[in-house]
């Protein structure tokens, strides 16, 4: 079966997570990925943040690498850097999250790379965006994210931000879909051109659901961190603790239509003087009401109410762990979660195919190769050259 993405050639020559997960994802669906590593510089530690438990492989590795070859050439040398642009002569698009400095250093700016193949895609993994005064900030996930707002909303108030690591994926996605856009335009016009997705912008996309709506209407209370208890409709946004010490989450608007399943499925009377309308259960009453939910809630184990609220169809569901996905028949018959089997270390699962298309599927046609793996075949057999 053909792939969406056959003879499309890219070179990925990047060192951040979200950069070889752009890379990786035009390689899941039949796009020849040649990763270059640079033998010039230490060669990245896994789990480097520490927030991660040892891992026998790096898995992180093998998501951002997978289907991909890999060629490696020092690149802090005249020769390396020789071959690194016949490699880009011949590809379609190069990836890359280098500095725009290393770049120019390195005779990879744009009007350089136009001499090596006119119609070249550069597309590019920044930290801030390609203007500005941040333009040259290092492309780390974190600093974008605290730029954006997104931390202060994720704790208790009093309590320290926590980071929520989103904003990668969706700059690692944006990345890719920029490229593709960018070569659709090749296609009817001939012209290569730069895309650039930055993590700032992809941290400001992972929050848009709030942010929308704060540079819309500039509210205090928007994108400021609330206690549970501080919610203000109790039927939407606040979860609730269960016997088993599970938890529910409600997400249904405070209406007519709500209220009385919901009261029937709580035992509530329908027309409680302290509940019977809106502006009692989200306004004077709102504790109130909450601190009854909480006692509720507890009598009961997490699969009772999951069970009350799917008979209902009401929009409440159990707060998972990632166990769930990780044993999930939704997430493995769609191919979403992957069982594996690593040459070197075994069974292990990984991340699937976030996209699904009925004729021409992703695929995982190899693991994340080692280092300079495939060196000598694409110098060779790619580029008709002697590998040393």
């Amino acid at each position: 079966m053909a792939t969406a993405l056959d003879e499309l050639v890219v070179v990925d020559l990047s060192t951040e997570f979200f950069t070889g997960v752009a890379a990786a994802l035009l390689a899941d669906f039949g796009a020849r990925v040649i990763r270059v590593e640079n033998t010039g510089v230490p060669a990245p530690l896994p789990n480097r943040d520490g927030m991660r438990p040892a891992e026998k492989l790096d898995a992180h590795a093998e998501l951002a690498n997978r289907n991909k070859q890999s060629v490696a050439l020092d690149l802090e040398t005249e020769d390396g850097l020789a071959v690194l642009k016949k490699l880009v002569a011949k590809c379609d698009v190069l990836i890359t999250d280098l500095p725009f400095e290393e770049q120019d250093a390195k005779g990879l700016d744009y009007d350089s790379l136009c001499a090596l193949r006119s119609d070249i895609i550069l597309a590019r993994g920044s930290g801030f965006g390609p203007n500005g005064p941040d333009r040259d900030l290092p492309a780390i996930d974190e600093l974008a994210a605290s730029r954006v707002g997104l931390m202060s909303t994720l704790g208790e108030p009093g309590q320290p931000p926590v980071y929520s690591g989103t904003g990668q994926m969706h700059t690692a996605v944006m990345l890719a879909f920029g490229a593709l856009m960018a070569l659709v335009h090749r296609e009817k016009s001939g012209e290569g051109q730069v895309v650039d997705t930055s993590l700032f912008a992809g941290n400001m996309y992972a929050a848009s659901l709030d942010l929308q709506a704060y540079l819309a209407v500039r509210a205090d209370r928007i994108l400021e961190p609330v206690s549970r208890l501080d919610m203000g409709n109790p039927m939407s946004g606040p979860s609730y603790p269960c016997s088993d010490g599970r938890w529910v989450t409600l997400a249904m608007p405070d209406t007519d239509r709500w209220w009385p399943v919901f009261s029937e499925i709580m035992g509530l009377d329908i027309d409680d003087p302290r509940f019977d309308t809106h502006d009692k259960r989200c306004g004077d009453n709102r504790l109130e009401m909450m601190q009854l939910l909480d006692e509720l809630f507890v009598k009961q184990p997490g699969s009772h109410w999951e069970a009350k609220f799917a008979e209902k169809k009401m929009s409440a569901d159990l707060i998972e762990t990632y166990d769930y996905p990780a044993n999930c028949d939704q997430a493995s018959v769609n191919r979403y979660v992957l069982d594996l089997d690593h040459p070197s270390h075994g069974k292990f699962q990984s991340l699937g195919f976030p996209i699904m298309m009925s004729d021409n599927p992703a695929r995982l046609r190899s693991m994340a190769p080692c280092r300079g793996q495939h060196t000598e075949e694409v110098l060779e057999d790619f580029l008709g050259l002697e590998s040393d």
